[in-house]
This record gives structure tokens, C-alpha cells and sequence, in this order.
């Protein structure tokens, strides 16, 4: 396919208005004085040029798009729709025309409260590593209330990757705490690394690799013994929905994402939203904007401190809400029950053929291991391969301690077929690795683009076109 400044010619235009008395150009004064290097065509080639490249890219209603720890799955295209109502109300309205927007706020701190058990949310924070960097930025801030600088924040090495970044940014030392050979964090480790110093624990439950953190409520009991808070990565709750609250955990602190578990499409950049929940003692240091006020007449509480601009991507609270109410309880509880199902499905038709990183049992999520094909091809080559079946790939060489993973999370909204075909697929794959890998180290051979030389690309990047 050609690049839009192949399909230039000089003199072609995009655009003209036409009168009964004649064509007539626009104004000179409206036109810009000199173009560079901006290609000239028409309207028919710039909608078939972007068209042609829309339909090359995968998407979620392309297929199965089995990301590990991301959570992209199909979301209704119904809440799209509702959003759309609301595209128009500017946040700078008065509160008293904007009435009906603050009580979906309203309703859906509440919801989130009651799916967590946590006592208060703030829905400003724009994504999850943006809802990450605020639940620390609590933590410290109430630690700091009660006279008590600390200095580390501990962290799994099965925890999200962003988790480091953002105890960084809140001021803190990040400590990793190792797994054990269950794939759950080594709890002597943890026992040796937790002092007066620690400010909390991040943890993601279940974690990266899909398992679920059984001594959380002892973790939680050991950090409050020492006035440290257990903060909870709400990335994988989408095994947890209406299953169980984590306040039961001991959890204190904890961030949802609503692009990943509720409704929102996942991916291209945004838009996310990261809304921070906390216990009743931590809650009055959640950001503002808080709102307040009885139905009819909520408003913003004014003063206070924020972390974004206005209240939050609204859009994307509305979809939540949608979501939610569409579903309710027993949808959300099946949702999460689907998620599991799914996953275990797939791994358990995969583990005939692949090396399991851990024998521990898995919730919606697993990771399996270079180690079952390394000395045919590699997890990069099984990647690239996939893409030759129509499949995008899963997740690959995260997280860092399984060697060479393939990190794969179906979702509840995919079918047994649709499983069936992407198992089939990865199995096909392993037989070829077996008897012609070269046809793996050389794709994908199907795709517009083939395989690129990416170290090259990374070292050498290309970030405008030139003519040649």
C-alpha cells in the first residue's frame, strides 16, 4: 500500500465551493500563504487511503485480542451511545443545569463503593498509572498527617509494571518482594522486608500471573501492625467482580480501572479513568473535587487539592455507569465467573503443548513459558506467527520473572469457538516450530507489513516522511 504522499500530484485538490454563476475558489485571504510538504490529492483518495488503513488495523471487533494483564475485550456498543448524550455539556456550566450529570457521579461512586466495600471514591484520576500515583499520594499524605514520613513502598515482583513508577513519582523508595515457588509473594521475604520505614504494599490480586494472593489477609494484618496500608492494583478485577469486596482483604487504598473491567475501550492511547477508593480513615485525603449535596442540588465542594483538571473523563464514567446498571449484580458476578471459565479453558487445552510458568491454579489469566520451544524458535517468532492465523498476539516477556512468557487473558466476552480457534492456532504453531522453524524465525509472511527490524527501528527511528 502506497503512503499518502505517493498518491501526491501537483494540482490536485480536496476541496472547492461551487456557485450557480461559476466556480468559486476560496478567499485568498483564508488560504495559507505556502504549503510544505503536505500531499496533494483528492477527497476520494484521502477517505479510500484511510479506509484502506483502518481495515489493516486489529481490533477488539476484529477478534480475540488476548492481551495478559490488560483486559481488552469486546465492550456494547450501546454505552457508546449513551456517552453521546452527554458530549455537549461543557464543565464550566453552572452546577444548577448540570444537575443530572453530578448525580451519575453520584451514583457511580456509590456503585463503586458498594462492589469494593471501600467507604469513598474520587473519580478524577485519568488512568490506571494516573490512579496509582494519587492512591500513593493518599497514603502519604495521611501517613504524613499523623507525623509520619516514611520512606519505601514494597512491591512484588508479580505486581503491574507501573507500580514502581508511580511510588517513585509520590516521593517513596520501591522495594521489590520476591515470589515464591507457587508464584505468590514469598510471605518470610515480605516478613523481612517490612519496618517502621514502609509506607505500604502494592499489590495486583490476583497478580500478573493470573493467581490469586491467598495470604492477603495476613499480608494486610502484618502492614497494619506496623501502620503501613495495603494498597490494591485494581488492573486484574475483572476476576473479582461481584464475587468478592476487597475491603474484606484488609485492603486500604485501591484504584479501578473502568477502560479495563467496565465498559470503556481499552487501547490507542485513552481515554482511561483510574477512580481511587479508600477506607474511611484514609478518605478525607482523597484529591477533589469532592461532591456533596442531596439529589437536585449536588455541587462541587469547593477548595481542596486535584490532581486533574475538572472532575475526571466524564464520558467515560457515564459508559461505567451504563455498564453497570445494565448488568447488575448477578451480570457483573457472571462476567467475572466467564472470565475465569474462559481462562481456564484455554490453558487447560494449551498446557498439553506448552510449559506452564506455575502449577498453581489460575483465575483469568496465565502465563506459559518459553522453556517448552526454546531450542526451536523463540516467544517473539510464536508472536509474529500468530499474526499469519489473524490473531493478534498475546502479551509477550511480561512480567519479567518467567522466562520468556506468553501472557494470555481471553476475557468473559469471548466464545468457546472463538477460544477454540486461537488454541488451535498456538498448537499448529508448536508443530511447526518442531518441523520447519524456519517458517517461524521469518514470520509473519501474510501481513501488509513483514517482520521488522525492530533494534534497528529503536536505534535509528524515522519520524518524518522525505522524499527520496
Amino acid at each position: 500500500m502506497k503512503l499518502i504522499f505517493e498518491l501526491s500530484k501537483e494540482g490536485k485538490e480536496g476541496f472547492f465551493v461551487r456557485e450557480e454563476a461559476g466556480e468559486v475558489r476560496i478567499p485568498s485571504d483564508l488560504m495559507r500563504g505556502e504549503i510544505k510538504e503536505l500531499p496533494e490529492v483528492s477527497e476520494r483518495e484521502v477517505v479510500s487511503h484511510y479506509l484502506k488503513l483502518s481495515i489493516m488495523n486489529y481490533s477488539e471487533d476484529w477478534g480475540i485480542y488476548p492481551l495478559g494483564s490488560c483486559t481488552m475485550k469486546y465492550n456494547p456498543k450501546v454505552n457508546e451511545l449513551v456517552a453521546s448524550i452527554f458530549t455537549d455539556a461543557h464543565p464550566l456550566l453552572p452546577e444548577e443545569l448540570v444537575q443530572g450529570n453530578l448525580r451519575i457521579f453520584r451514583e457511580l461512586e456509590e456503585v463503586l463503593k458498594e462492589i469494593t466495600g471501600l467507604d469513598a471514591f474520587t473519580l478524577a484520576p485519568s488512568a490506571g498509572a494516573h490512579g496509582e500515583f494519587t492512591g500513593i499520594t493518599t497514603i502519604r499524605n495521611y501517613l504524613e498527617s499523623k507525623g509520619e514520613r516514611r520512606e519505601i513502598v514494597l512491591i512484588p515482583d508479580s505486581a503491574h509494571g507501573t507500580n514502581p513508577a508511580s511510588s517513585t513519582l509520590a516521593g517513596y523508595r520501591a522495594v521489590e518482594i520476591p515470589s515464591g515457588p507457587d508464584g505468590m509473594i514469598d510471605l518470610e521475604k515480605f516478613k523481612e522486608a517490612l519496618n517502621q520505614k514502609v509506607a505500604a504494599l502494592m499489590i495486583t490480586n490476583p497478580n500478573t500471573l493470573g493467581i490469586f494472593e491467598r495470604d492477603i489477609k495476613k499480608i494486610a494484618e502484618l502492614l497494619h501492625s506496623k501502620g503501613a496500608l495495603l494498597y490494591m492494583d485494581g488492573a486484574n478485577m475483572n476476576a473479582l467482580l461481584g464475587k468478592v469486596k476487597v475491603a474484606d482483604f484488609g485492603v486500604d487504598v485501591m484504584h479501578l480501572n473502568l477502560h479495563k473491567t467496565f465498559s470503556t475501550p481499552h487501547g490507542g492511547g485513552g481515554p482511561g479513568s483510574g477512580p481511587v477508593g479508600a477506607v474511611k480513615e484514609v478518605a478525607p485525603f482523597l484529591p477533589g473535587p469532592r461532591l456533596i449535596g442531596e439529589e437536585g442540588r449536588l455541587h462541587w465542594e469547593k477548595g481542596g487539592d486535584r490532581i486533574r483538571s475538572f472532575f475526571g473523563n466524564f464520558l467515560v464514567l457515564v459508559k461505567a455507569l451504563a455498564y453497570i446498571r445494565e448488568l447488575g449484580g448477578e451480570g457483573l458476578k457472571e462476567a467475572a465467573e466467564l472470565a475465569v471459565l474462559n481462562a481456564n479453558y484455554l490453558r487447560a487445552k494449551l498446557s498439553k503443548k506448552f510449559k506452564m510458568s506455575y502449577s498453581t491454579p489460575t483465575l483469568h489469566e496465565f502465563v506459559l513459558s518459553e522453556e517448552s520451544f526454546r531450542d526451536k524458535t523463540s516467544t517473539l517468532d510464536i508472536a509474529k506467527r500468530l499474526l499469519d492465523y489473524g490473531f493478534h498476539p498475546p502479551t509477550i516477556y511480561f512480567p519479567l520473572i518467567v522466562h520468556g512468557a506468553l501472557m494470555i487473558e481471553p476475557t468473559e466476552t469471548e466464545s468457546k469457538e472463538s477460544l477454540d480457534d486461537f488454541a488451535g492456532a498456538l498448537l499448529r504453531i508448536v508443530e511447526e516450530a518442531k518441523k520447519e522453524p524456519k517458517l517461524l524465525h521469518s514470520a509473519p509472511h501474510n501481513t501488509p507489513i513483514r517482520r521488522l527490524d525492530e533494534v534497528g527501528a529503536a536505534r535509528n527511528p524515522i519520524l518524518r516522511w522525505q522524499k527520496s
